[in-house]
């Protein structure tokens, strides 16, 4: 007789027979067999070296395992070459010499004794052959006449193929050793942070963000078409700038001039002077809206990116176009500057990431591993290293050539915007409003954060366009679609005892692309 049941007990013992069958810890690797890794690194001897078993154990080896006597954990014979002779099979030179600086040489303090006649035979077979010496060997005599002229037995194998066996015998036997998974290694501790203010003022969304370089203020783009200053300390309202007839797009601070520079939609790039808060120059030739700009930190140079799918730099005194970087076929999104080569990053809605040549003006490497638009690339301040975001992965990777270092995954949404600080803090922050903390070294998560929209805000309005750290590396300052800056520290009550690391040293499944 069958029995009805209803939804709810048919899902829960779903439930419970997914989570009998998963309950197991599968991450762990399986205890080692002993009997079998036996029998397996028994096979392996014989396969890979049986050729060579036969050959006689150098002086230096037997004394590490106790003598010429001890057993073969893996039942192999062992084999001596010269039976009833002192073995000198390891010769460092053809000369005796003192025991040190400023001793007569003697036969007292001689140190090397001259090999002898059968050291040397034994030592012509147990080294390493040369190129040379293979290449000789299909005229000149065998293995096997060596071995007959030394008085041991032949082995019944090729003799080709006794010498390429003792020619990759010159290296540690790495395929005998077991191969240990690799494992997270722990990631180092960090304080959580907290939100502490929100500044209001923009009638649209603030779409960029920047701290000058004296630490006194930031400085905020629109999607209001004003450039606003603010206090940093107080979060108070300095100064608004207009001139944009479009949404600012990036802002960006000189450290060696009293200039800000700005680009938007309008594709417009302006350089303003703040003695004067006035526009002094523009730089035409983007075909369409400038989405980003960074300064180069030891020459005067601007670069933008756009979405006509160049990258332009531009000499800030004459306003002259240097180079116009072209190879992208969508939209440059964000674009970075360095002192070291290669000095110009982009990364680009169709999915790569170049590496410029500045000199140039060429690509020196294209990165095709992301799937999705790269909207944000973050340098580290120390290590020669940076990080992509992308809604695929986060990607992190090595200068100068763009070597791949590891994924980051888990932050599944579009990013915008990433920064890090000295300490290793990676910050992303997303279209929707999620702003995900990781440890750069092992790309551990250690905090997730959504804070609140602005009251009177739709909740689809939560956004984050722009994160930056202020000079000091304490704050965190995001520019949001909510038409706020919110300002967050690091929690100075927080402890590693209260806020432990949940890190298991879990098996790494890694992707590379």
């Amino acid at each position: 007789e069958v029995h009805g049941h209803s939804v709810h007990t048919l899902v829960f013992r779903s439930l419970k027979r997914t989570h009998d069958m998963f309950v197991a810890d599968n991450a762990k690797p399986i205890p080692l067999d002993e009997e079998s890794h036996k029998v397996k690194m028994a096979v392996k001897l014989r396969t890979e070296y049986g050729s060579v078993l036969h050959m006689p154990t150098l002086k230096e080896n037997l004394r590490e395992k106790g003598g010429p006597n001890t057993g073969d954990p893996y039942g192999h014979k062992q084999y001596s070459g010269n039976q009833g002779q002192e073995l000198e099979y390891v010769v460092t030179g053809t000369h005796p010499y003192p025991s040190g600086p400023g001793v007569a040489l003697t036969a007292d303090t001689k140190v090397q004794r001259m090999p002898s006649e059968s050291a040397a035979q034994s030592l012509a077979v147990a080294l390493p052959a040369s190129q040379s010496r293979l290449d000789a060997n299909r005229t000149a005599a065998g293995v096997g006449d060596i071995y007959r002229h030394a008085g041991i037995s032949e082995r019944s194998q090729p003799s080709g193929m006794s010498v390429a066996m003792v020619e990759a015998g010159g290296n540690k036997n790495s395929a005998l050793m077991p191969k240990k998974a690799p494992t997270m290694p722990k990631p180092q501790w960090h304080p959580p942070w907290k939100l502490y203010r929100v500044i209001s003022g923009h009638l649209g969304w603030v779409r960029c963000i920047a701290v000058e370089p004296g630490n006194q203020w930031f400085v905020t783009g629109s999607a209001d078409r004003t450039i606003k200053i603010w206090d940093l300390a107080s979060g108070k309202l300095k100064l608004s700038l207009t001139g944009h007839i479009s949404t600012v797009r990036g802002v960006i601070v000189s450290a060696r001039s009293p200039y800000l520079f700005s680009c938007g939609e309008d594709k417009q790039v302006k350089c303003w002077d703040l003695e004067y808060n006035k526009v002094i120059r523009h730089y035409h030739g983007h075909l369409s809206a400038v989405y980003g700009l960074d300064l180069h930190p030891t020459i005067d140079v601007l670069v933008t990116c756009s979405r006509d799918s160049t990258a332009r730099i531009w000499d800030v005194r004459t306003k002259a176009s240097v180079h116009t970087l072209s190879g992208h076929t969508n939209a440059v999104a964000t674009v970075k500057c360095q002192a070291a080569e290669p000095q110009i990053i982009t990364g680009s809605h169709d999915t790569t990431i170049r590496l410029w040549d500045l000199v140039a003006g060429k690509t020196r490497v294209t990165l095709t591993n992301h799937k999705k638009s790269v909207r944000a690339v973050v340098l580290h301040p120390r290590h020669y290293t940076f990080a992509s975001g992308s809604p695929d992965n986060i990607k992190q990777w090595k200068f100068p050539d763009g070597n791949f270092i590891q994924n980051l995954s888990g932050h599944n949404a579009i990013i915008n915007t990433l920064a890090v600080n000295s300490d290793g803090v990676l910050v992303s922050g997303a279209d929707n409003g999620t702003m995900h903390l990781w440890d750069w070294r092992t790309g551990y998560n250690f905090q997730r954060v959504h804070a609140a929209v602005q009251p009177g805000s739709l909740d689809s309005e939560s956004g984050i366009f722009a994160c930056v750290f202020d000079q000091s590396e304490s704050r965190l300052l995001t520019a949001e679609a909510d038409k706020t800056i919110k300002v967050y520290k690091e929690d100075d009550t927080a402890t590693e005892e209260t806020h432990p690391v949940s890190w298991k040293p879990e098996i790494i499944k890694r992707k590379r692309f």
